[in-house]
């Protein structure tokens, strides 16, 4: 593909800081479309975002910073979207130039409200981009970790593997190692379904209990995710490599995972409200557990999700943590 091609981050949050980093270090130019303008002129004076990965020194000279999403659309021919699901659909009514020409990747671990779509089926459906011009980027992999440089890999899915192979170079460095895969939905709903996962560990360990549960806990998960990725798409994959498995463990354990430390704050006995309040960030989990738990109630044929079920009652039936977890370590093996 065309060397000369643009690329722009659409996001403020640390992943969007953290693809910046990735591009940066790869890219001579790249467009960054967040929407405050406060935190433009604070990064075009001290060389850092100051909300958000703080300790990461941005290359100016290679940013070209907008607060204006039809700027980044229009100059970009690559689009990497890294905005929390819930707000992906009104970010998108700001456009007034056309997206269906562009390509776009998506950053983005959720379900968007608005369709119950996850975010490649959301552009194809919505704004008719076609299905080979639609990429995934998942872990595992932490931003704060790409801040700090340490090992990290990336998976970058896309039904054009030359596509893939583009992104997956332009994100490579001596601390990212990357592979490709054409599993775009599969690697997408992990990618959501994990942070469903992780809020569970999360009450769990807010609960009391120990690492013996959460390895019953975690092995039960991934099982459940085999489930439910087959259901929903049907295809021949490893449930075992590191696009599912991996990306689970560590927003599972991890002291990073905001997904984990949010259910952590419920099983501690904080409402759901002032976990968020208290979090000041968006726990994608949160979203992605009613989603997830609508798509499962509308499948004809029905699929065994005893996790998910558990933390939808806690997070939206607004049922007794302590009460619910403890039913749940009956369906566990």
């Amino acid at each position: 593909m065309d060397k000369d091609l643009k690329f722009a981050v659409l996001g403020g949050g640390s992943w969007a800081t953290a693809l910046i980093k990735m591009l940066t270090e790869n890219l001579d130019n790249v467009i960054w479309y967040m929407r405050n303008p406060d935190a433009i002129g604070y990064i075009k004076i001290q060389g850092h975002n100051p909300n958000y990965l703080s300790s990461v020194a941005l290359d100016l000279d290679k940013l070209q910073l907008t607060n204006t999403i039809d700027t980044a659309v229009s100059e970009a021919d690559i689009l990497i979207f890294a905005i929390p699901s819930a707000f992906l659909e009104s970010e998108l009514l700001k456009l007034t130039v056309p997206i269906t020409d562009k390509i776009i990747f998506s950053a983005i671990k959720g379900i968007v409200p608005e369709t119950g779509l996850i975010v490649g089926e959301h552009f194809n459906e919505k704004y008719r981009i076609p299905f080979e011009n639609i990429g995934v980027i998942t872990g595992p992999c932490h931003a704060e970790e790409v801040a700090l440089e340490r090992l990290s890999y990336l998976t970058i899915a896309c039904a054009d593997g030359k596509k893939a192979k583009l992104i997956a170079k332009n994100l490579n460095s001596h601390y990212i190692k990357t592979k490709i895969t054409k599993d775009i939905i599969g690697t997408e709903y992990a990618a959501m379904l994990k942070n469903i996962y992780a809020v569970a560990a999360g009450i769990a360990h807010g609960l009391g209990y120990g690492d013996n549960f959460q390895s019953v806990l975690m092995s039960n998960a991934i099982r459940e995710m085999k489930r439910f990725t087959k259901r929903i798409h049907n295809i021949d994959r490893n449930i075992n490599e590191s696009a599912y498995l991996g990306d689970l463990l560590v927003t599972g354990y991890s002291i990073f995972s905001r997904n984990r430390m949010f259910g952590n704050m419920i099983g501690k006995g904080y409402t759901v409200k002032s976990a968020m309040m208290e979090m000041n960030m968006v726990a994608e989990g949160y979203y992605a557990t009613k989603s997830t738990y609508e798509i499962k109630s509308k499948l004809k044929k029905k699929v065994k999700t005893p996790i998910i079920d558990a933390v939808y009652e806690v997070l939206y039936e607004g049922k007794n943590a302590k009460k619910s977890f403890k039913a749940l370590t009956n369906k566990l093996n």
